[in-house]
């Protein structure tokens, strides 16, 4: 379609993570595509109070290639009036909102409900999660209040959009793969990721990557370690977004010291391509998942995967191709490690380089694209 004016609202630079990293890349994506394209994203995120990690803030250089106007506060009424009368104002061709977490419902609905007053804009949600994988009061009305105000939406996996379809069965909604993160640099040998991170160059290490938190499985994984042969180590890297507490005690209770690397800071993003590239194999033992954002970095990095049995992870891992699905559980954990060492890394190389080329920001862009062309001809 010929070039639009698109506001991408949520998280960006200074404000730190994959969502901000995600927001930042599509709009790179729709600037090349010829669009105008900026983000609104927060001056007040998360209160401090709520926020379980050590900073909001990104200690890397601003991207000097995209506009990012911190001006949302989260948690203060008249500023979310002032902000969707301004975009009201500006009439944007499309406002593509991301939503992951019901206490933004408020926020961005409110926003949303000011702009549509302009009969113009058209209103698409990017859906991360609809509903949380850990549940707070008011989870289901928030999110209620912020359907209600969109005109169509995109998610990244099935299971976002059934959790969608709880909410809405009658707007326009398209699947879209979550694209590869291909920000972060290109891949150094693994060689030169261990000597960089300080690692041993030969060992086998398994890569636990991201936030930690009580969905994604650390504790069983840390369970499963004990039926493992003793070489293979585990290097956790991401920042405790609980209490480390409970998984100190557990790798005490197991004597597991030996054969954990810990590097539970929060990961720069000029770092994240050492982490991926010194690992043998990806895992990711959720409890429950939408789709992750580990699945992307590990594809462009062209590595391995293991992951569980749940929500969208075994529709991004083909199984014995690009990795292993095994069960949320120890032994079945433990049992798919040990076939993908009798499998090997290779085996695995010419199946990810085929099957990531599904997933390119072009195609997204393109999804968002036809969405809002759909909803503009049945609005004419």
């Amino acid at each position: 379609m010929p070039g639009k004016n698109i506001i991408i609202i949520g998280p960006g630079y200074p404000l730190r993570g994959g969502l901000a990293n995600f927001n930042q890349r599509l709009c790179r994506q729709f600037i090349e595509e010829g669009h105008e394209c900026c983000i609104y994203s927060f001056s007040l995120q998360y209160p401090s109070f709520l926020f379980p990690g050590t900073t909001q803030y990104s200690s890397e250089p601003r991207p000097e290639d995209i506009e990012i106007y911190s001006i949302i506060n989260s948690i203060h009424p008249f500023n979310w009036w002032q902000v969707g009368n301004a975009l009201r104002r500006i009439r944007p061709d499309i406002i593509l909102v991301c939503y992951w977490l019901p206490f933004m419902g408020p926020a961005l609905g409110t926003i949303l409900k000011r702009v549509k007053k302009n009969k113009h804009t058209r209103i698409i949600a990017l859906t991360h999660n609809v509903i949380p994988h850990e549940k707070r009061p008011g989870d289901e009305s928030f999110t209620r209040f912020f359907v209600k105000q969109c005109d169509g939406f995109i998610t990244m996996s099935e299971k976002v959009m059934n959790d969608l379809r709880q909410f809405d069965t009658v707007k326009p909604a398209r699947l879209a793969p979550h694209p590869l993160y291909d920000s972060f640099g290109d891949p150094v040998s693994k060689t030169e990721a261990r000597h960089h991170l300080g690692l041993p160059p030969n060992e086998r290490i398994m890569l636990f990557f991201g936030f930690i938190r009580k969905y994604k499985g650390l504790d069983i994984l840390l369970e499963a370690m004990t039926q493992l042969d003793p070489q293979i180590k585990l290097l956790v890297a991401g920042e405790f977004y609980e209490d480390a507490k409970p998984y100190q005690e557990q790798i005490k209770r197991l004597q597991l010291e030996d054969r954990l690397i810990l590097r539970t800071d929060f990961i720069p993003d000029s770092e994240v391509k050492y982490y991926l590239c010194a690992t043998d194999v990806v895992i990711q033992p959720y409890r429950n998942a939408t789709q992750s954002g580990v699945t992307p970095l590990a594809y462009h990095f062209e590595k391995p995967m293991i992951v569980t049995n749940v929500g969208g992870l075994p529709g991004l891992v083909p199984h014995e191709q690009v990795g292993l699905v095994c069960e949320p559980e120890p032994a079945s954990l433990a049992a798919a490690v040990n076939r993908y060492f009798e499998l090997g890394e290779k085996h695995f190389i010419p199946h990810l380089r085929n099957e990531k080329q599904k997933y390119s920001w072009h195609h997204l862009a393109a999804s968002i694209e036809e969405l809002a062309q759909e909803l503009q001809q049945t609005n004419t």
